[in-house]
């Protein structure tokens, strides 16, 4: 292998022979291997401008590295009562589980079509929890979720489902906030 300068500032001319061939193999093999490997993301989705904000964040990794995307719902447990009177909080689950599959399955196919391997999840129950075991059964190897960021008397009392699941996720999350810095492209 023979480095010369070349005629312009700041390049250099690399000449390679036969005996150079697994050198080069080694070394573009090294070159292109990631520190880590992301095969599963997580990307819960409320359907809110947020949740779809960590949509697009999520998007970047997957195509990087190759991964699946996992997409999840979460309908939130709902009571029989309300100040009105009986509810029928089954039909109300079963309606929002279908609204929320068939929305789920439009994202994915819209955003994510046969780029990357791809699944929706839809699930009853506490939000944070569910996200939890979700991410356990997969396994989810990164969870990219959003934060409305509740402040005041609602966080103290309920805290934030973001907050609930990185306290007890299986791996590694990446939040993404309603109003922050934003390092996406427009």
């Amino acid at each position: 292998m023979k480095v010369r300068r070349a005629d312009h500032h700041g390049e250099v001319i690399v000449e390679l022979n036969r005996q150079d061939e697994p050198r080069m193999e080694v070394a573009t093999r090294t070159a292109l291997q990631p520190p880590f490997r992301i095969k599963r993301i997580l990307v819960p989705i409320d359907f809110s401008e947020c949740s779809s904000k960590a949509f697009q964040y999520a998007l970047p990794f997957v195509k990087e590295h190759q991964a699946a995307i996992s997409l999840q719902y979460v309908v939130p447990q709902t009571y029989g009562t309300s100040e009105y009177g009986a509810i029928d909080s089954m039909g109300l689950q079963t309606s929002m589980r279908d609204t929320g599959e068939k929305d789920l399955a439009k994202l994915a196919a819209d955003e994510v079509g046969g780029v990357v391997a791809n699944d929706t999840v839809v699930r009853v129950g506490s939000p944070a929890r569910k996200i939890v075991e979700v991410a356990r059964s997969l396994p989810a190897d990164l969870i990219v979720i959003s934060t409305h960021g509740p402040t005041g008397l609602k966080h103290v009392f309920l805290g934030s489902i973001a907050e609930h699941v990185v306290q007890r996720a299986p791996c590694p999350e990446f939040i993404v906030r309603e109003r922050e810095h934003e390092i996406l492209p427009k």
